[in-house]
Order: C-alpha cells, then structure tokens, then sequence
C-alpha cells in the first residue's frame, strides 16, 4: 500500500493518483498527467491545480509555461539506481523556480529520501516497507556534510568542496 510522507509525517486522504488501465480517479480524487497529456490539456483549458507525473526520460523544461497551474509535479524512481528524478527535481527548483509541491514516487527507499529532500523533493509516496517503518518512527539517516550546494542546505550548513579547508594537524 501507498502513503504519503511529508516532514511532518504521513498525510491523510491525498487526493492524488496516478492513473492506469485498472486505476482511475474517483470524484474525490485529481489524477497525475503524463506530460504530454498535462500540456495538452493545459493548452486546451485555463484549468489551475493540476498535477503531472514526470518520468526520467520527460523534459521537464516542457512544464515552464505551465508551471503556476500546477499543484503537484510526481517525478518517478523507477528503480533505486536511476536518478534522473534527482536532476528533474534539481532543475524545477533551482532553474524553473517551482514553488508548489514536489513529490517522489516509484522506488522511494530510506537511504535516498535525505538526498531527496536537499535537491527539494518535499512529499514521498512510499510503498517499501523498511522505508514505511523508519519513517513512521522519524528515524531519516543522517548526512552531516554535502560537497554540492543544493536546494536545502546541510544541517551543518552550505558545503562547497571548492572551499573545504583541511584542518590543521594537531
């Protein structure tokens, strides 16, 4: 089963769903858009509030115009070691300036959701179960220094390799 996980813990009724063949939206749900179909229908109407689901080989660069009419961008883990969603995530938020929330879904695993939060991913639909009961007990592995500036900075602060000092031999 799914759950949604944001800092502040599991979210209850998310309206959102990525649609299948055998899954569609009900009347009190909002479906996650494929790309094209988002900027179809985007193109077509004025609505606001919608939410698309980007896949790793998505341009996510196609959303810019679209991207104040957008409730929700989903950016897929297909698979633990493929980390385009990273990328995607860094780009919306870095260079387009996207605001609105950002969700992870697909192979959510415990180990990845402190990167995911750096480059700006703020809500998770988590399926795998060690990840269900880490979090649920607020249990997030700790990464105490970064190289690279991000969205979110590092609890110890911004961490540049380029201006790492050595400390001083005691």
């Amino acid at each position: 089963m799914t759950k949604i996980w944001r800092e502040t813990g599991f979210v209850e009724n998310d309206p959102w769903v990525i649609e299948t063949e055998e899954v569609k939206a009900t009347e009190n749900q909002k479906p996650l858009l494929g790309l094209d179909e988002l900027i179809a229908r985007a193109d077509e109407s004025n609505d606001v509030g919608l939410g698309v689901l980007v896949k790793p080989a998505d341009d996510v660069r196609k959303l810019e115009p679209y991207l104040d009419r957008l409730a929700i961008i989903a950016v897929a883990f297909p698979a633990f070691n493929d980390g385009r969603a990273f990328s995607h995530a860094s780009l919306l938020r870095d260079r387009l300036d996207y605001k609105s929330e950002l969700r992870a879904v697909g192979d959510v695993l415990i180990d990845q959701v402190p990167l995911m939060l750096r480059v700006g991913i703020d809500s998770f639909a988590v399926t795998n179960e060690t990840a269900l009961k880490r979090l649920s007990e607020n249990r997030l592995p700790g990464i105490q220094h970064h190289y690279q500036p991000a969205v979110r900075d590092a609890d110890s602060g911004k961490g540049y390799s380029w201006r790492r000092q050595a400390k001083p031999a005691a």
